[in-house]
């Protein structure tokens, strides 16, 4: 196989420390922040932790060296990756368009959940959630996904931002901004961990959290363990590809997938040691969904001493996780533009991004105009709908894409993934885990996919 002649001329992130905080920060999302303490509580605490972990190991971390190894040799997108390594007379490379798609599919609902976060920032800034009492502040959330002109400047906030930061350049805009926005989240989530579990009453939420209870784990809550393990790196769609393909092989992938895969689950965990002794601590309810977020903790929030800064504080960590991914995603989707068509990068970001501000209109729409289209039942929205398409089929299809495709010798084989990943110092890939690569990771991850499917249409 060829080398890649254009590794000279290919924009290259400028730090190792910025590819790890970079793509730490496009895997880091909000279902770290409000899905993850939430089933972690639900299903046995700190024993569901410990299954998560074991999973997170064994069915997450292969498939983002998987993505790394195919875009560190490719030096492409994900699409142009497999074109490039894809033996003679295959067609791998079309599921990378469908993964360029399956990105775009999650800006189109995930920058308007990004916007909430901004929102709520702006109104705990401003002070809005002062004398609310808690059934007002759930009232006030209602009100505010009814205002839908409103929701849409905000996600076209969002957008703009994201394209804003990738049009200044991958060292100036993209890595730049990304060091800034993953020390300042883990700096505010330090101090909003310390103030919650300090406060009285925080013990019983702490025990709760971190204290194993083998009895709450059901094989429901394997279950939970296993998809949140798989969903929460976000491989199999080429965001971590693209970031693969902008470093140099002075490292082995599996020791950096590995400090990725640290980054990310520090900030599940962390949130949850922030999040239950605080609702603990003024006899609230954990809660579920995004009312956790929006609902939940304003409530806290407002029986917290100086709550407004707490307050402030959190929707600022939160904007900062959402941002990160949007960035990050954005800049998978302009990197296609720019290596496909050959785009200079502000004529990539400004179409890329007047594109994805109006196809993520209609998940605005979803919740005024729209909301009579309830796709999966009363409750349901044209966010549930995207969210399904891509969760539920474009991210684990694309992750069995990956696992066939570096295992087999009909792809790019396995030989080849060794070589890739084992370059350059540092930990290197087990091979006696190739037998479990071939024939089990694939099952798994078909499993997830059919029970997705159950779970949603059932």
């Amino acid at each position: 196989m060829k080398d890649d002649i254009a590794d000279t001329t290919r924009e290259q992130l400028a730090t190792r420390v910025g590819f790890l905080l970079v793509s730490a920060g496009c895997a880091i999302g909000l279902g770290n922040i409000w899905r993850f303490p939430f089933i972690a509580g639900k299903y046995g605490g700190a024993a569901f932790v410990i299954v998560y972990l074991a999973f997170l190991l064994i069915l997450g971390l292969p498939i983002l060296i998987m993505e790394f190894a195919t875009g560190r040799a490719g030096r492409q997108n994900i699409a142009g990756s497999l074109r490039k390594l894809q033996p003679e007379g295959k067609r791998w490379h079309l599921f990378g368009y469908i993964a360029i798609i399956g990105n775009v599919i999650l800006l189109m609902f995930y920058t308007t959940v990004a916007g909430w976060g901004l929102a709520y920032f702006y109104y705990m800034v401003k002070g809005s959630f002062i004398y609310l009492d808690p059934s007002e502040v759930g009232v006030f959330f209602d009100l505010f996904m009814g205002r839908t002109m409103e929701m849409i400047a905000w996600m076209a906030l969002v957008v703009g931002l994201g394209i804003l930061i990738c049009s200044a350049g991958l060292q100036k805009g993209v890595e730049r901004t990304g060091k800034f926005m993953m020390s300042g989240l883990f700096f505010i989530l330090i101090v909003l961990v310390l103030r919650s579990v300090t406060l009285p009453g925080a013990a019983e939420g702490i025990s709760f959290y971190l204290e194993p209870d083998f009895s709450g784990l059901t094989w429901t809550g394997i279950y939970a363990a296993m998809t949140q393990a798989f969903f929460t790196l976000s491989v199999g769609v080429g965001g971590m590809t693209i970031f693969g393909s902008y470093i140099n092989k002075d490292h082995s992938l599996t020791g950096e997938s590995l400090r990725i895969t640290f980054l990310d689950t520090s900030i599940a965990l962390m949130a949850g040691l922030m999040i239950f002794p605080a609702c603990s601590a003024f006899g609230i309810d954990v809660g579920s969904g995004l009312g956790l977020l929006f609902v939940t903790l304003p409530n806290v929030f407002n029986q917290m001493p100086a709550g407004i800064l707490w307050g402030t504080l959190f929707f600022l960590f939160l904007a900062f996780a959402s941002m990160s991914t949007v960035m990050g995603i954005s800049e998978n989707v302009i990197a296609f533009s720019m290596d496909e068509w050959g785009w200079k990068r502000k004529k990539a970001s400004l179409i890329s991004g007047v594109a994805i501000f109006i196809l993520s209109i209609p998940c605005c729409l979803g919740f005024g105009p729209l909301s009579w289209y309830q796709p999966f039942g009363e409750g349901t929205s044209i966010l549930d709908l995207e969210d399904f398409i891509f969760t539920n089929n474009i991210l684990p299809i694309g992750a069995l894409t990956l696992v066939l495709f570096c295992s087999y010798s009909f792809g790019w084989g396995w030989n080849n993934f060794i070589r890739e990943t084992d370059s350059g110092k540092g930990l290197k890939f087990p091979g006696q885990a190739r037998a479990y690569i071939k024939y089990i990771l694939p099952l798994i991850i078909v499993f997830i996919l059919v029970r997705g499917w159950i779970g949603t249409l059932s």
